[in-house]
């Protein structure tokens, strides 16, 4: 593996913009989950409520995200992301008015989340198109580690800052801040100025079909995806929705249930500060053995709750999800062509989220008949399976970096 040098993104001015409004962004995503949670549990102890509100969110992402990939390739993306950051910072805001103010009832938390759940329908593809427009593209390792960089100081922070403020000052305050990063992230991102993507055609079933054509004949693409379409519902209903309730029944608490993501939070910069040193070969093949240490936090909390258990699998998860990650954005960027990535990403999106909502809202009535535990045990063996199970096809595990000539010294945006 070749040495990198993961600040030379820093010299291209508009990707230093996008930097720091998606670092400003993350204080906030990090915070979110668990304020969330237990936002919830103060409105409603029903075993499907936590499970309701994240698939109100989850299903309008769903519906709407093919026409948000499509709206970032012809709309430009930094624009479509702006207004994006804007709405949601907006309607986080109203949850958390309604929680502090002690009036909010849970169908308002399922309303706000779906509103949430809509916009972001359009933000997420037109995230995931950016990167290789604001940095030349032999620099997309080097970009998307510094990003994964901020990423996982943020993620040792953030749950269990949120934790403690969830403990002393309550959700709704915490949800608060989450809404105000959404809404700073909007104005860094103003500097950023790219034109739309060109995409071909003239009516937007016309670049729905060219994405879904690009995407049905990649098979690394959507095996991937069809695998993460399962794993994602395990990991959603599995550890976001058992996991809370799984804590506030024992004594681990949301103290103990924020110490978890923060562990997990360790595991992400670990692996991130070995990735800025090393070039990530076959990024396919480690990305989904990483995946499938992902799996591990939820099975171990089908067998215990003692942190010395929890505590390495959350470490161990967390590295592996960050392999996967750079693993899966250097698979899209290099060899998705530019015009078709927010749409790729579309599907990919919507391949990952369309099972969530199962998930969230089967695992709570699964748990009340069969018993938390041993639903969680059960999901978290199926996560390590599948994710394994990949690996058999040869355009998964064969996948090998694509080269691209130095960049010249240049700080002007790449296009």
């Amino acid at each position: 593996m070749a040495p990198i040098s993961a600040t030379a993104p820093l010299r291209q001015p508009h990707f230093r913009w996008f930097f720091a409004s998606r670092s400003v962004n993350l204080v906030g995503n990090f915070m979110a989950p668990v304020a969330l949670a237990f936002a919830v549990l103060e409105v409603s102890d029903a075993p499907i409520a936590i499970g309701a509100v994240l698939a109100a969110r989850t299903i309008p992402m769903i519906i709407f995200m093919l026409i948000g990939g499509v709206l970032a390739d012809r709309m430009g993306r930094a624009r479509v992301l702006l207004a994006s950051n804007v709405v949601s910072g907006l309607s986080q805001a109203a949850v958390a008015v309604l929680v502090i103010s002690g009036v909010a009832e849970l169908w308002h938390l399922i309303a706000l989340s779906a509103l949430n759940g809509i916009v972001s329908a359009a933000g997420l593809p037109a995230q995931q198109g950016i990167i290789p427009l604001v940095v030349p593209r032999s620099m997309l390792q080097e970009a998307n580690v510094l990003m994964s960089l901020t990423r996982a100081v943020v993620a040792v922070a953030g749950p269990g800052t949120a934790g403690l403020l969830v403990l002393s000052i309550g959700a709704g305050w915490a949800l608060a801040i989450d809404a105000a990063t959404w809404l700073i992230a909007a104005v860094l991102l103003l500097p950023v100025k790219l034109s739309g993507t060109v995409t071909g055609k003239a009516s937007i079933i016309g670049d729905l079909r060219l994405g879904w054509n690009y995407f049905r004949t990649t098979t690394w693409l959507w095996l991937c995806v069809g695998a993460a379409t399962m794993l994602n519902a395990l990991y959603e209903g599995g550890l976001l929705t058992l996991g809370p309730q799984r804590a506030e029944g024992s004594s681990l608490g949301a103290g103990g249930w924020g110490l978890i993501l923060t562990f997990q939070g360790i595991g992400v910069l670990t692996a991130t500060l070995v990735l800025m040193k090393v070039r990530l070969e076959r990024p396919l093949l480690f990305g989904m053995i990483g995946m499938a240490l992902f799996g591990l936090p939820i099975a171990a909390l089908g067998f215990s709750t003692e942190l010395a258990v929890l505590l390495p699998a959350a470490a161990l998860s967390g590295a592996g999800i960050q392999v996967f990650s750079l693993g899966w954005q250097l698979s899209m960027q290099e060899n998705v062509p530019s015009d078709l990535l927010s749409r790729a990403s579309s599907y990919d999106q919507l391949g990952t989220y369309i099972a969530i909502p199962i998930g969230q809202l089967a695992m709570g009535p699964l748990a009340a008949a069969y018993g938390i535990k041993n639903i969680l045990a059960i999901a978290g063996i199926a996560y390590v399976v599948i994710s394994l199970a990949t690996l058999l096809s040869p355009a998964v595990r064969g996948l090998n970096r694509v080269a691209f000539p130095a960049p010249e010294r240049n700080d002007a945006p790449a296009h």
